[in-house]
């Protein structure tokens, strides 16, 4: 069996092979990623939109993150599971952004946790990291800051804009984070913070040049709803598969082709006569 994967692990594969990293939610998600390979699985607070139904990552809270990430710890992935902090649980003290870290390790069998957000994190950084929780950092794009940026769009697309993000990622990476994400960036900021920092980077919509990449599970399979993001690539129509699938269910239901006779279970002949006989009688 494969070396079970680790922070440290990670943060030791800068500029050599690419981390392949993917979102899973769930149990049967999780164990698709582990056993395609996958070098860390993120259990990710997209999951409010593509498994729960919300219109963005908000509405997502501690326990259902971490009730998410225990169901996908425990397939016992190869990959290191990292649990994403939702929106408050880190921005209200140290003291919040402890606990309800440790909840995901504790509770929900994490080997690391995720945050967004540059050098105004860096207290609840240091003191996560001061509890022995490896820690992913998040720049660019950051779902939770929705509303402050206006909407859903690309950071970073200035020069100053992009010089503040640099120093961001080097302040992320000299507080001690294994790994930043870098989404929603042009590729040139991505190349540059990638060059810049000591640790992984792991993109999304930020071009080629980083560490690595992630994608949502939903998205590579063709399973979430709506047109997907200018980067997404879809290796699958997975939603269009199941529709046909259980159409065809639902036409042998209809015609009585389901259930066949190898498909029912039956009584032993002699149990089945006395059955009967004793039913008439």
């Amino acid at each position: 069996m494969s070396e079970k994967v680790t922070a440290p692990a990670i943060r030791a594969r800068k500029g050599g092979k690419k981390l392949a990293v993917i979102t899973a939610y769930d149990a049967p998600s999780a164990r698709i990623a582990d056993q395609a390979g996958a070098d860390i699985i993120l259990v990710g607070d997209s999951l409010g939109q593509v498994v729960l139904g919300y219109d963005d990552t908000l509405s997502v809270n501690v326990d259902i993150m971490v009730r998410h990430t225990a169901a996908v710890t425990r397939t016992k992935p190869r990959a290191l599971v990292v649990g994403d902090m939702p929106w408050l649980s880190y921005h209200l003290s140290t003291a919040d952004s402890v606990r309800n870290a440790a909840r995901f390790i504790v509770e929900g069998g994490a080997g690391a946790v995720k945050l967004e957000g540059g050098r105004k994190r860096l207290p609840m950084i240091d003191a996560i990291l001061a509890a022995e929780i490896p820690v992913m950092g998040h720049l660019g794009l950051t779902p939770q800051s929705v509303h402050a940026m206006g909407g859903m769009k690309v950071q970073a697309k200035l020069a100053e804009a992009a010089r503040e993000l640099v120093d961001d990622a080097r302040a992320l990476a000299a507080a001690g984070v294994f790994a930043i994400v870098l989404e929603g960036i042009p590729d040139v900021v991505a190349a540059e913070v990638t060059d810049s920092v000591p640790v992984p980077t792991i993109g999304i919509g930020a071009g080629p040049r980083c560490d690595g990449q992630v994608l949502v599970f939903h998205d590579v399979l063709g399973l979430s709803a709506g047109t997907p993001p200018k980067f997404v690539r879809r290796y699958a129509n997975l939603a269009e598969d199941a529709i046909l699938a259980v159409r065809r269910f639902f036409d042998d239901v209809v015609s009585g082709a389901y259930p066949s006779d190898a498909e029912t279970y039956h009584m032993p002949e002699a149990d089945r006569r006395e059955f009967i006989a004793g039913r008439r009688g």
